[in-house]
């Protein structure tokens, strides 16, 4: 199979073959590049072995484009960065390494590496369809170089190392969590002597950084269809080391004929119904993987407060809060970022069933207030969670729910609409209180604070100063306050803003 007519379309292989010939060593576009050329998938990131230096190599590339080349000197890398062609915006990465081979360490995935040929190149890649290389030289160029079928491999549909899986594991075990990703990612199925490996060596991946772990498990999460990954994880007893708690949802429990569902499959289907949903607002694309992460734990404190009732059956109360409650713990062990990510993560775990309450009662606007409010710019989000959490397989169920979902969508936009509560703020501040009667820090405080803000959700008082601020004063003076200063005294802009009247 030769390439030569697609390559010839990005100007830069021609120019890495031009220049490989004047330096007279031989080069090959090898790797994920080819493998989506292959699967007609985009990439925009080119790995090229040179048979010889790949940082001398760039270097001569870089000189031709006029572009900056960075050197990695202790990896033997180089790369740069060039357009597709001279009206594209697209940056492309182009990466450039001498072929080599690999030795490891039993406790370490760090190779020990020599000069090789381009066989053994080949030999130290971690699947067949990533072994695949295509000529960039004169005599051949374009030519396909598969010494493992890797192509067989791609119309198969299947993941295989090119070499012994226990060795290409026990070498690198993250190649283990690869395998999976690219199962998913790609909708492959994992050769049954590769994956029968997976499952003898998975207590090798304990010696990969988390970090490493954590990118992975995150490119599976992203994938199409991702409890396909999740299952493959499981029965490769790989979940159990990288996520016992998504584990302790397994399993179903039967006491007096009542059971329950079994909260780990519910969860992935969750996953996947956020992952194929029909919404594709840009405000969610950007928060995608976070929704999914929510979508992933928004049960996971299930099995920790699960109880049998014997008029009701299984309940989880709280399972919400407690598993609000440790999201930042599973996020500091996953070294997933502490910072907004994870915070709206906490968010829709927290507030996964209150949308859904709403369905099943009289809707109050006081009801709705308090979920606008807590829900702030994440309410799309929240919304869109509570729909892939509906899994019934009884149709007709399910479109009932989502008919519900609809109605108190509606009446919540109309009531942001008209109280513009996202960015709610009570005018009635804690300093306000303390200035108004002359009070340090205190439990009074928060209690008064807390009434008023509870009294403009509930439509009682407006949120505004001229209403407000006579309603704290006499919950003030419900507990013996005394005002020392008066709304004028504290130089306060009493002018209300339009949200605040309509509020």
């Amino acid at each position: 199979m030769n390439f030569s007519d697609t390559l010839h379309k990005n100007p830069v292989f021609d120019l890495i073959a031009r220049e490989a010939s004047r330096l007279g060593v031989r080069a090959y576009v090898i790797g994920g590049f080819v493998r989506d050329l292959i699967l007609n998938r985009p990439s925009k990131d080119i790995d090229v072995v040179c048979i010889g230096s790949g940082i001398a190599l760039a270097e001569a590339v870089g000189r031709t484009l006029h572009t900056n080349v960075s050197v990695f000197e202790n990896f033997g890398t180089a790369m740069l960065r060039t357009s597709h062609d001279r009206t594209s915006s697209d940056d492309w990465e182009v990466e450039f390494v001498g072929a080599r081979k690999e030795s490891y360490r039993s406790d370490s995935r760090k190779p020990i590496v020599e000069d090789g040929t381009l066989e053994d190149d080949q030999n130290r890649r971690d699947f067949t369809i990533n072994a695949m290389g295509i000529s960039l030289n004169r005599d051949d160029y374009g030519d396909l170089v598969d010494p493992f079928d890797g192509l067989k491999d791609i119309k198969r549909k299947l993941i295989r190392t090119p070499l012994d899986p226990d060795i290409t594991f026990s070498d690198d075990p993250l190649r283990m969590m690869r395998a999976i990703r690219f199962a998913s990612q790609l909708n492959f199925d994992i050769e049954p002597d590769t994956f029968d490996a997976i499952v003898r060596m998975n207590e090798r991946i304990s010696i990969v950084s988390r970090e490493r772990v954590t990118d992975e498990l995150n490119k599976i999460i992203l994938s199409p269809t991702p409890s396909y990954g999740f299952k493959l994880l499981y029965h490769a007893g790989l979940l159990d080391r990288i996520f016992p708690e998504l584990i302790a949802l397994k399993g179903v429990e039967t006491i007096e004929g009542k059971g329950h569902k079994d909260n780990f499959y519910h969860t992935l289907q969750v996953l996947d119904n956020i992952a194929n949903r029909a919404d594709q607002s840009e405000l969610l694309r950007q928060n995608e993987l976070w929704l999914r992460w929510a979508a992933l734990l928004h049960d996971i404190a299930k099995p920790a407060t699960k109880r049998f009732d014997a008029k009701v059956g299984w309940t989880f109360h709280g399972h919400e809060d407690m598993g609000a409650r440790w999201v930042p713990g599973i996020f500091r062990t996953m070294k997933l970022p502490l910072n907004e990510h994870m915070r709206f993560v906490q968010k829709l775990v927290r507030l996964h069933l209150r949308p859904i309450a709403l369905t099943k009662e009289q809707i109050t606007d006081s009801a709705l207030r308090r979920l606008l409010v807590e829900a702030g710019e994440d309410l799309d989000g929240l919304m869109a969670l509570c729909r892939a959490d509906i899994t019934s397989k009884n149709y007709e169920k399910v479109q009932k729910h989502l008919r519900n979902f609809d109605r108190v969508e509606r009446k919540l936009h109309d009531l942001e609409e008209r109280d513009k509560l996202r960015n709610f703020q009570p005018v009635i501040t804690g300093e306000l209180i303390m200035e108004t009667f002359n009070l340090p820090p205190s439990k009074e405080i928060g209690e008064i604070k807390s009434i008023v803000r509870e009294a403009i959700l509930d439509g009682v008082v407006p949120n505004n100063l001229e209403a407000a601020f006579p309603f704290m004063l006499e919950e003030g003076h419900k507990r013996g306050l005394t005002p020392v200063k008066t709304l004028p005294e504290l130089n306060l802009n009493t002018e209300s803003t339009e949200s605040e009247k309509s509020a």
